[in-house]
């Protein structure tokens, strides 16, 4: 039975702010207490703050038994801060909040239901409230981010950084290790995502701080970036690297594709452009095979790290009844086949009389297609061996898990 929320607000020289956003959180008691939450406990981190803060909520703690104020002596950031109060929270749901009182902890009550009615995770979403003073930098980058979640992810999601939480208590060890920075919100929800915890979003309305910010745009913005970035690698690299390598691999095809109906048309010379676009669809079809299939070819090695089958996919979901790797050894075949048929007609032409200006592009791209199915049997073979690596790891794990 869940009746107990831990509450932690991490606190770095929040002076001019605990005092209100502490008190705002516990107002919030009575309307706890109607849909079942009897207890609510409240954890301020003061995390090495150079001014009055930890002074101030410790007027809170005097008064009250269920308000703790814990102080580090150096600090550790606010994820290191939140950490902190994860770790020593009595509550059954653990919720948190910034204080400089930019969120609203009157929609606690709201969050806290969502749980009730069977989330484990639930979002106060600052991009679907209708009141928001959020700066237009911040919310074009929080826009950005959800939004890549979302395609990473393949969820959607509206806020990935928000602030306001409250989850189960019990999801800890699934979303662990959370890094000590401002990254902390975005990893943790990417790794919900990937966790299949069930994620809620509640509207809420976001305020103007109290106080100066923080955050820096470009610099914090970066650290989001690549802590969701590497974050999706560790559970679905092919969802990042195939996906980059599905839009070279394209982009390479077109190129050919115009070189070779510019070819058709009679054109036997093309200019610095043309040699430009030609260097680019090089690298992209071989660059664009060897990501794609390394990506696919890590996903065997996070499946066999965590002994079990994840989420995991370009899409999400199949597309094909088998895995589209398992196609890689005949698509690689068949690819060193046409390879090989090109080249060997141009080598016929070539012995016939034509022209070296006439047959460098055929030449060039059967070498290009030969290279690229030879790519794909080897990573082909690779991930025959993964898989059953994979299998045997899993089988194993099974075979002597109690029953």
């Amino acid at each position: 039975m869940i009746d107990s929320l831990t509450i932690v607000i991490p606190a770095y020289n929040e002076e001019q702010g605990i005092s209100e956003i502490m008190g705002r959180v516990l107002a919030v008691r009575p309307e706890l207490a109607k849909i079942g939450i009897n207890k609510m406990e409240l954890l301020v981190v003061d995390d090495g703050s150079k001014d009055q803060t930890a002074a101030i909520a410790k007027t809170f703690s005097d008064n009250d038994p269920l308000v703790r104020v814990i102080t580090h002596k150096k600090n550790r950031g606010y994820g290191g801060a939140l950490k902190t109060g994860f770790s020593l929270a009595s509550g059954d749901l653990i919720g948190f909040l910034d204080a400089d009182g930019t969120y609203p902890p009157e929609y606690y009550p709201a969050l806290c239901k969502s749980i009730l009615d069977g989330a484990d995770l639930v979002i106060g979403s600052r991009m679907a409230g209708s009141a928001s003073q959020m700066p237009v930098t911040r919310r074009i980058g929080n826009f950005l981010f959800a939004n890549l979640l979302s395609l990473l992810g393949w969820q959607k999601i509206s806020d990935s950084a928000s602030g306001m939480r409250v989850f189960r208590k019990e999801i800890l060890a699934k979303i662990y290790p959370l890094p000590n920075g401002l990254n902390l919100t975005p990893v943790m929800s990417t790794r919900a995502v990937y966790e299949d915890i069930k994620m809620v979003e509640v509207p809420i309305p976001y305020s103007e701080r109290l106080g100066r910010s923080k955050l820096s745009v470009i610099k914090d913005g970066w650290v989001f970036l690549e802590s969701m970035v590497w974050t999706v690698l560790a559970y679905n690299p092919v969802r990042v690297l195939g996906i980059i390598g599905l839009f070279a691999f394209l982009l390479s095809i077109l190129i050919f594709l115009g070189l070779l109906i510019s070819r058709i048309a009679g054109v036997t010379a093309i200019g610095p452009w043309g040699v430009y676009a030609l260097f680019l669809g090089m690298i992209s079809s071989v660059g664009g095979i060897s990501l794609f299939a390394l990506g696919a070819t890590f996903n065997y090695l996070v499946s066999i790290f965590y002994k079990k089958k994840i989420r995991q996919g370009l899409f999400g979901k199949p597309i094909f009844s088998k895995p589209l790797e398992s196609y890689f050894g005949w698509f690689g075949l068949l690819a060193i086949g046409i390879g090989f048929l090109f080249g060997l007609v141009s080598l016929i032409l070539g012995l016939q009389g034509w022209e070296i200006a006439r047959l460098w592009l055929y030449m060039l791209g059967s070498a290009m297609v030969t290279l690229v199915g030879i790519q794909l049997v080897l990573y082909w073979s690779l991930m025959r061996v993964l898989k059953d690596i994979s299998m045997r790891a899993t089988d194993v794990d099974q075979d002597m898990s109690p029953e």
